[in-house]
């Protein structure tokens, strides 16, 4: 049986997880340790108010943060409320989520992609590239359940890299990264693959992923593979302060 959105909401914290979690009045909020935004973002309890908002603002604050919500499915007054303080929609995000059978047959190129933990320097090179410095990380290294990096090559040269974990049952691919000079040739394909493989040696039942919604290439990708839209999120973020 698909994972419902619950579910994988759970396995996209466990398998990116904060530096710290701190429940409050109406809020969990996150101590991102400059992990990025999913690592950083509120988000609500059941029975929050509209004076809970401010409280979590104020945690935010003080743990050197911009106020930052993350908003999910069926949180239509919470979305209302952010924007009526003056809160900005950013970054929609799909849910993707595949069962891994779905790949088992499939014969990967030899020495395309590899799995491995640590990640190698090659690999921190290429994360860097992209944006994904050692605060992030330092954000695969907390996962506490089985992960693995992988490391991907095309026409023989280091071409793409990746992270995976499980989180009771289903496998989350995060910061996946291609080269710029090796895009446009497949490895992202090949590595999705890779993944889903190595997930269903590890006991994982599906695979999942998450994509803003304007990267239409990497949304047309997983959906090329077979992967099925589960869901959405988005941030809200206050247009008050200056970012941090």
């Amino acid at each position: 049986m698909r994972p419902d959105l619950a579910a994988l909401y759970a396995a996209t914290e466990a398998t990116w997880p904060p530096a710290r979690r701190l429940p409050r009045q109406g809020f969990v909020l996150r101590a991102g340790a400059g992990g990025g935004q999913r690592v950083s973002a509120a988000t609500a309890r059941e029975g929050w108010t509209e004076d809970d908002i401010a409280g979590a603002e104020d945690g935010m604050r003080a743990l050197g943060q911009r106020p930052l919500f993350m908003v999910r499915m069926g949180e239509d007054a919470l979305d209302a409320a952010l924007a009526a303080r003056g809160y900005t929609l950013v970054d929609p995000v799909n849910v993707w989520v595949a069962p891994v059978g779905r790949f088992s047959g499939m014969a990967l190129p030899r020495v395309t992609v590899f799995d491995l933990w640590e990640p190698l320097a090659i690999m921190r090179e290429i994360w860097a590239a992209g944006g994904v410095g050692p605060e992030r990380l330092a954000v695969m290294a907390r996962v506490a359940g089985p992960r693995t990096a992988l490391f991907g090559r095309i026409r023989d040269k280091p071409g793409g890299v990746g992270f995976c974990a499980i989180h009771d049952g289903t496998a989350m691919v995060h910061a996946l990264e291609i080269a710029a000079a090796q895009r446009r040739q497949g490895l992202g394909r090949w590595m999705m693959i890779a993944a889903a493989q190595w997930a269903e040696r590890n006991g994982a039942t599906h695979i999942a992923v998450l994509c803003t919604v304007a990267n239409d290439g990497a949304n047309g990708l997983y959906a090329a593979l077979g992967f099925e839209p589960a869901g959405r999120y988005h941030y809200r973020r206050t247009t008050l302060e200056d970012a941090e």
